[in-house]
């Protein structure tokens, strides 16, 4: 059995394994949301509740079940609004919850179902209303693969590993004004940085340097996510995960723990300035360790290594930031906002994870403990957590993207997509070029529907615009901003969170009126297109050979066709401006106006 293939199995055998259990900490009382209401259309039910005060999200049952997918790690949502797709009548309730284990009691169930319609909407913009600044959760942060891969001279696909990911983080960079880049292992050996000579520790960073080095060249910094454990430091080396083996063991000294991150710390501020890294650089500790395959202690043993590792960053300067608990769906939140309280550790961010849906808002939480202006960072998430899926290679992937982010805007401080590219190596390498990969890029730096997604979204201006649907709106959304040149980009999505009509659903495709109002004078009317036959390049793939690998020209040639697909020519247009077009589910429309 290769090394690959044995941790693959040891994935799929402890993933779900939590790496012990904390207690409860929250005693807080919420209500069944009130309200609760079901509207039918073709294809879908559409529930609404009211808010209640306290909640970080809703959990939605179906007859009495959750509607939890199979890759979807939290199933509760952030607001107020449900749609499920592709059921029938169902019995359906509600509840609020706090914290991921105080779960409040189920309104009175609605009983409903899907019902034929026009299956149209109506989408308006008024170019002239401001109403306030777009928020883009996506510059904050991206995420990447241990970054020790930036150094790697050897190839996936035919491709140039090391030379391809740093080409991916500098589009990040560029494109979109990623600020850092979080990824894992910068302490593994692979990195050489620790070692014990003759019972005394020796400290090396300057493979850390060389990685750091690189991405800075243009304009990236890290978020140094602080493991995992050195070989020669760990209580049990033994105990690893992934196929280049990282260890998930405690220390066997924390004393020798906290040097380690101090002298690191240090030596960062010294090769790249106190000044800098007070300004643009932070500090996780750890990585999900909720789940045993990446920790192998315990709770207590964990929030022990945060408050050692918190103590060793500020002894260098108060002003750097540190945070956690960078766990997975969720997890420990509440319980290290609890621990902090009682031990005094810094807690200059909130991080966690989720996948296969909007994530949480944790703001309630940071309120009731005193911390309402504590940074909530998801510095990891993306349309599903399972490697090699597929859910996310297609335009279904692009629509998740959208509904994720502007979920997020407003409420939360950075939405880390995990990751930049299909180089990538947990589980083993790709072994072909479409095989599920969480990149937005694909090995050879092809463009998913997903990074054309984000292109769209981040051409939007700085000033958001009011925008609404009516209608049978199902998973239709809209997003609108104009630029102070006078450009208005108008963003309308048509998704679902059922990854069973990932590939499609005909019921939920509707024919969309757009309407956008306050124009003067001549525009330059353009309309791109994300779905299935445009802006896809695995569809182009699949035509050309679908082979595990291109070949020689073949990469040209999808490099040619890797574009932003136009569903119409340019056209000119004289004030405001009112459009028809079919949006399919999943599919994406932007209609961008520049005055002439």
């Amino acid at each position: 059995m290769s090394t690959a293939e044995a941790a693959r199995r040891d994935w799929e055998a402890r993933i779900y394994q939590a790496s012990g259990a904390v207690a409860p900490v929250t005693e807080v009382v919420l209500p069944a949301p009130a309200g609760l209401r079901a509207r039918p259309g073709a294809g879908h039910v559409t529930l609404t509740w009211e808010p209640v005060p306290g909640a970080i999200g809703y959990l939605v049952h179906r007859d009495g079940v959750s509607v939890k997918q199979r890759d979807v790690d939290v199933p509760a949502v952030p607001g107020c609004r449900y749609v499920d797709t592709g059921q029938g009548e169902c019995a359906y309730q509600v509840a609020a919850i706090a914290a991921m284990d105080v779960v409040g009691p189920f309104s009175d169930p609605v009983t409903a179902g899907p019902a034929e319609t026009g299956r149209e909407v109506a989408v308006s913009v008024d170019a002239r209303a401001v109403t306030g600044t777009l928020h883009r959760p996506w510059t904050t942060m991206i995420g990447s693969e241990h970054l020790s891969y930036l150094l790697c001279r050897e190839e996936s696909g035919g491709r140039p590993i090391g030379e391809e990911l740093t080409a991916a983080l500098r589009t990040m960079r560029e494109e979109f004004g990623v600020e850092t880049v979080r990824a894992h292992a910068i302490l593994c050996d692979d990195l050489e940085v620790y070692r014990e000579v003759d019972g005394k520790a020796v400290h090396d960073f300057s493979k850390v340097f060389e990685v750091y080095d690189t991405i800075m060249a243009f304009g990236l910094r890290p978020v140094v996510e602080l493991g995992y454990m050195p070989r020669d430091l760990a209580t049990d080396p033994s105990k690893t995960v992934f196929g280049y083996q990282a260890i998930i063991s405690p220390p066997k000294d924390y004393d020798a723990w906290g040097e380690l991150v101090r002298d690191l710390t240090q030596a960062l501020a010294d090769r790249y300035g106190l000044e800098e890294l007070v300004e643009r650089w932070a500090f996780e500790v750890w990585n999900e360790a909720n789940l045993a395959v990446f920790w192998s202690g315990t709770p207590e043993e964990y929030f022990r290594l945060y408050d050692v590792s918190a103590a060793a960053v500020k002894s260098v300067h108060p002003g750097l930031r540190v945070g956690g608990p960078s766990s997975a769906a969720n997890g420990w939140v509440e319980e290290l906002l609890s621990h902090v309280g009682k031990s005094g550790a810094a807690l200059d961010f909130v991080s966690t994870h989720t996948y296969g849906n909007a994530p949480l808002d944790w703001r309630p939480a940071l309120a009731r403990h005193g911390r309402e202006d504590t940074p909530i960072w998801w510095t990891e998430w993306g349309p599903t957590p399972t490697h090699f899926h597929g859910i996310g290679d297609g335009p279904f992937g692009a629509t998740f993207l959208l509904h994720g982010m502007k979920s997020a805007a407003g409420r939360l401080d950075a939405l880390s997509h995990w990751v930049a590219s299909d180089h990538f190596e947990e589980l083993g390498r790709p072994p072909r070029l479409f095989h599920g990969g969480f990149g937005l890029l694909t090995v050879g730096n092809l463009r998913k529907p997903r990074f054309h997604a984000l292109t769209l979204a981040h051409r939007l201006g700085p000033e958001e615009l009011a925008a609404s649907v009516e209608g049978d709106q199902a998973g239709v959304e809209v997003w609108a901003a104009r630029h102070p040149d006078g450009r208005v980009g108008v963003l309308v999505w048509n998704g679902t969170l059922n990854q069973a009509q990932a590939d499609g659903a005909p019921e939920l495709s509707r024919t969309v009126r757009l309407a956008v109002t306050g124009l003067k004078g001549t525009h330059t009317l353009t309309h791109h297109r994300i779905d299935e036959t445009h802006s896809n390049i695995r569809a182009i793939w699949q035509r050309m050979s679908g082979a595990d690998w291109p070949e020689g020209e073949e990469w040209e040639r999808l490099a040619e066709a890797n574009t932003l697909d136009e569903l119409t020519p340019a056209a000119e247009v004289e004030g405001d401006v009112r459009l028809e077009f079919d949006l399919p589910m999943p599919g994406v429309s932007f209609v961008e106006l520049t005055p002439a």
